[in-house]
This record gives C-alpha cells, sequence and structure tokens, in this order.
C-alpha cells in the first residue's frame, strides 16, 4: 500500500512540473494600431527589443503583430508596453498621449477613446 501510495505522489509531481514548464517558442499575436511602413519598422524594432522576443512582424493591412517569444524571459505584456511606449496602442496598454503625438503625421491612427 505504501509504494502505490508513493508512486501516485510521484507522478502527480511529475505531471505538475511538466505543465509547469514555459514554452521557449510560444507564439502570439496582438493586434496594434498603426497605419504604414514607418509604423511597422517602429513596432517591429520595439517588439524585438524586449528580452525574450525571437520574432515580430507587425502586418499592415491587419494591424496583428505575430511574435515568437520565450516565455521563461518575457511575457507578452512587457512587448505591449514597449510598442506603447513608441506611440502605438494594443489591446491592454494605450500610448501616452507624448508618446502618440511624438508620431509623424502618416502614423497618426484613429485613436479610439
Amino acid at each position: 500500500m505504501k509504494k502505490l501510495v508513493i508512486i501516485i505522489v510521484m507522478a502527480l509531481v511529475g505531471f505538475t512540473t511538466q505543465a509547469q514548464e514555459k514554452n521557449k517558442n510560444a507564439k502570439i499575436v496582438f493586434e496594434v494600431n498603426g497605419n504604414c511602413g514607418m509604423c511597422q519598422k517602429r513596432i517591429q524594432k520595439a517588439a524585438l527589443s524586449v528580452e525574450g522576443v525571437k520574432s515580430a512582424v507587425w502586418d499592415i493591412d491587419s494591424h496583428q503583430l505575430s511574435l515568437i517569444i520565450n516565455e521563461e524571459k518575457c511575457i507578452p505584456l512587457a512587448v505591449k508596453k514597449a510598442v506603447a511606449k513608441v506611440g502605438h496602442d494594443s489591446d491592454e496598454v494605450k500610448a501616452t498621449k507624448e508618446d502618440y503625438d511624438r508620431l509623424h503625421g502618416c502614423c497618426m491612427y484613429e485613436r479610439i477613446e
């Protein structure tokens, strides 16, 4: 009976440890507001500046930022904050008025307040 209990406990510990592992190549997609090629370069550069971001591609037409990140080193919220710091809104983090106002005229997208 003791051996059975020990085996069950060990199995549960193994499953729990495995479930907590972070993905080193997690694919994340979220919307970021912008208009043009200059926005694309700025958004991608800001995203790539976050430690743990391996790839960042922003699609001009769909406004979707596609990331490959190491979840052991970063979280999506950190990327959203970096993108907001250069003037671009996402679903969770909005750029400050000052950061938005620094954008080039063609990059000023319509903001939803």
